[in-house]
């Protein structure tokens, strides 16, 4: 039973109790009853004006009471002129100042961290309570390569990208970095904050690909270039000095020589070799800026499938061709492209064990090229090393093809993958 029906009961029954004993009193005194009457009426007027200055007002800052839980905090009242209700309603005036700027600030505060995670550089995963992605920003979509839909609301261990694996493992408060495909590198950081009483976690991921990249260019190219130095400094003069003595022909008079002069002749085709075996390296560090021009991209693999046709048919492998008729155009430096487009096409043929294929196919709309091979594929393991300068799967590998595409790939600016997608299903993809 709400306060203002409990007044007005109490009061009427007061009254009609009043009005009651006062009839008795008309029975046996007149002037009692004149008095007994008069104070009735000065107390039910008394009620009426209680009624406005406590019910009332009560029932006023009830409806204050419905605003904020309404969420309102706009809803305010004016002064009455009676002292007490005054300073409950000067007390709710304020408090509903207070909630309201409080609101403001709150609602700013939100506007600014939602700007600051959208605009950040770092790649930010904001998780729900049960480990369900609720917020990505921009950044850390772009380095998934994934759309938002496919992950809001998805459980993070039941995701397929590799990298959720990583981010799974992870404590809170704890920090790894991760390869994911021989190129890519990300920091992960895993944290947490504390929102309605319980533990949410976010993770801030942070593309390291450039800096590892040129760190691991400036340590490698500096081993490269003291190792050509030494090799260059003693294989000249070795070289020198066979070819004098190859030349001077006293020294070879009679039969009982000729085999040391073949020795020596070895000897000097070996020293070239290795010549050329640091030549690579040097040109490896050596690669100049893409010269752009416009290149016509059929053109181009056509030449790469020509030049390699006489070793896929030495080892059964066939060539297959899935071009656009339209000439499609792309801006490039034509040598550099076709050395990394000839690597790529080599080690798929060399990942053919017997007869197979290696397809090239283009995607006009999406500006994408596909080189695929039925080969062996790529093993986890092998991914994480892939393109990583020095590594190689083959026995008497130098490591450097696929560390000179993706130099020539990052000289360009080109996007591009080497992944095993399926069983003898092995793709490069480089858009343009």
């Amino acid at each position: 039973m709400k306060l203002r029906t409990k007044y007005i009961l109490f009061v009427v029954m007061l009254h009609l109790l009043t009005l009651v004993l006062a009839w008795f009193i008309f029975i046996n005194n007149k002037i009692y009853f004149i008095i007994a009457e008069a104070f009735v009426l000065i107390s039910a007027a008394v009620a009426i004006q209680l009624y406005r200055q406590l019910v009332l007002p009560i029932k006023m800052l009830m409806q204050g009471v419905e605003a904020i839980k309404d969420k309102d905090f706009n809803v305010k009242f004016l002064t009455t002129g009676k002292l007490e209700v005054d300073v409950l309603i000067n007390v709710y005036n304020q408090m509903m100042d207070e909630l309201r700027t409080e609101r403001t600030r709150q609602e700013q505060q939100h506007f600014f961290l939602e700007k600051l995670i959208y605009t950040s550089p770092t790649g930010i995963i904001i998780l729900d309570f049960d480990d369900r992605i609720q917020q990505v920003n921009p950044k850390a979509l772009q380095a998934l390569g994934m759309n938002e839909k496919a992950l809001v609301g998805e459980l993070i261990s039941e995701l397929a990208h590799p990298i959720f694996a990583h981010i799974k493992s992870l404590k809170s408060g704890e920090t790894a970095v991760v390869k994911l495909d021989g190129i890519n590198s990300f920091k992960l950081q895993k944290s947490h904050f504390i929102d309605r009483g319980f533990s949410r976690h976010f993770i801030m991921l942070e593309d390291l690909t450039a800096e590892i990249l040129a760190a691991e260019k400036k340590v490698y190219g500096k081993v490269i270039r003291m190792m050509a130095h030494e090799v260059n400094n003693t294989i000249g003069p070795v070289n020198s000095i066979m070819q004098s003595a190859m030349k001077t022909d006293r020294l070879w008079q009679g039969h009982d020589f000729d085999e040391i002069k073949d020795a020596l002749q070895v000897a000097m085709d070996r020293n070239q070799n290795l010549n050329l075996f640091m030549r690579n390296f040097a040109d490896l560090v050596k690669l100049p800026p893409a010269n752009k021009q416009p290149v016509i991209l059929q053109k181009l693999i056509g030449s790469v499938v020509k030049l390699m046709a006489i070793r896929a048919a030495e080892k059964g492998v066939e060539l297959l061709l899935h071009l656009p008729e339209v000439p499609i155009t792309i801006s490039a430096d034509e040598q550099q492209l076709e050395q990394a487009f000839i690597n790529i096409t080599k080690n798929a043929i060399e990942a053919i064990e017997s007869s197979g294929s290696v397809s090239f196919a283009m995607n006009a709309k999406q500006r994408k090229l596909v080189i695929t091979d039925t080969g062996r594929g790529i093993s986890p393991e092998q991914q994480a090393n892939l393109f990583t300068p020095f590594f190689s799967t083959k026995k008497d590998g130098q490591g450097i093809g696929l560390t000179l595409v993706r130099e020539i790939m990052l000289n360009h600016g080109f996007e591009f993958s080497l992944k095993t997608v399926a069983d003898r299903q092995t793709e490069f993809v480089v858009y343009f």
